[in-house]
């Protein structure tokens, strides 16, 4: 979808139509921004960017708090649509999905059933979603954001190298800043630079990453569409808008995280076996602190408990925290 919860709001109030929009914590704190419309984008703001630095770059951006209840409602009728096409549909987040339409009921090609599927998006739900159609989920996912907003990129099985080849290895899903400049001290920038080098020699310059990177790199990626996944851990986080030092606020704050998480276990039908604690220093240094258990909970006391234990393992009250979380994994369904 194109820039999702900024167009579900603009969608809502008509009067934010035009504007730079950003979707995130009150511009005058340390909150990130989890999206932004394109005419926010135009000023250099991006998502995971402080509120405080898209305030600086777009004095007259309107910031919106996020409203998660009405997304989900959205992305459940986005994927509604998609069902009446496909029973492959592999969910990544509330914006965005895979699709395999190899077997479509109705017999059509892939590019026809991705423009049906942008028209009823739009005439039904009122947004917009640019679609990526390819042989497999790699290069798929780069062809859906070549043309944005409300853009089809059609990337046939013969044209996946010449598609490929001149684009910065950083568009290959999974390529963060810290491999790429990793890469780039190997004299690997573009996919293409990668083709001249055998499996081996590429062991040689960049280790792990070699036989992952020769694969992508050439637009090879044997995963299938999975319409069942589940998940793996849920949690919460909180960034304040001062550096906290005493103790018993941090407990308090996360005494709060901890209602909301257990909330949430409950609303899943999930429990977790291993609860994490997650600390950010005021200098962006981050630690976790785990406990695991033989049976999964989902009780806020004591997931609170826990957390408070763990708090006690950090530097909380020496250091100044920006920044704590929660999250249980190891997840299970019913009593166990």
């Amino acid at each position: 979808m194109d820039a999702f919860y900024a167009s579900v709001e603009i969608r809502d109030e008509p009067s934010l139509a035009g504007k730079p929009v950003v979707i995130g914590g009150p511009p005058n704190s340390r909150a990130v921004v989890l999206t932004a419309s394109y005419e926010a984008r135009k000023f250099g703001v991006h998502s995971a960017m402080p509120c405080s630095q898209a305030l600086r770059l777009c004095p007259q951006a309107v910031f919106v708090r996020p409203n998660f209840e009405k997304y989900s409602a959205a992305s459940e009728q986005i994927r509604e649509v998609f069902r009446k096409y496909t029973p492959l549909v592999e969910p990544l987040s509330l914006d965005e999905a895979y699709l395999d339409v190899t077997g479509n009921p109705q017999g059509l090609y892939a590019a026809r059933i991705a423009r049906l599927i942008q028209s009823e998006i739009l005439e039904k739900i009122q947004l917009t979603g640019s679609a990526g159609v390819a042989p497999n989920k790699l290069v798929a996912k780069i062809a859906s954001d070549i043309k944005k907003p409300n853009g089809l990129t059609v990337v046939t099985p013969e044209k996946v190298l010449s598609f490929i080849g001149p684009l910065a290895l950083r568009k290959i899903h999974g390529i963060g800043p810290v491999t790429e400049k990793r890469l780039a001290a190997a004299g690997l920038f573009r996919c293409s630079d990668v083709w001249g080098y055998s499996l081996e020699d590429l062991t040689q310059r960049i280790g792990n990453l070699a036989e992952w990177l020769h694969d992508g790199s050439r637009g090879i990626d044997e995963r299938p569409v999975e319409s069942s996944r589940e998940r793996k851990s849920l949690g919460r986080e909180e960034t304040f808008s001062a550096d906290v030092l005493d103790p018993e606020e941090l407990k308090a704050q996360l005494a709060a995280i901890a209602r909301e998480v257990a909330g949430d276990l409950k609303d899943e039908g999930v429990k977790g076996r291993t609860v994490t604690l997650k600390v950010k220093y005021g200098d962006f240094t981050r630690i976790t602190r785990s406990r695991s258990f033989e049976e999964g909970t989902d009780d806020e006391r004591t997931i609170r408990e826990v957390v408070a234990a763990l708090l006690g393992k950090t530097e909380a009250g020496k250091r100044r925290i920006r920044l704590v979380g929660i999250s249980l994994s190891n997840l299970v369904r019913g009593e166990a």
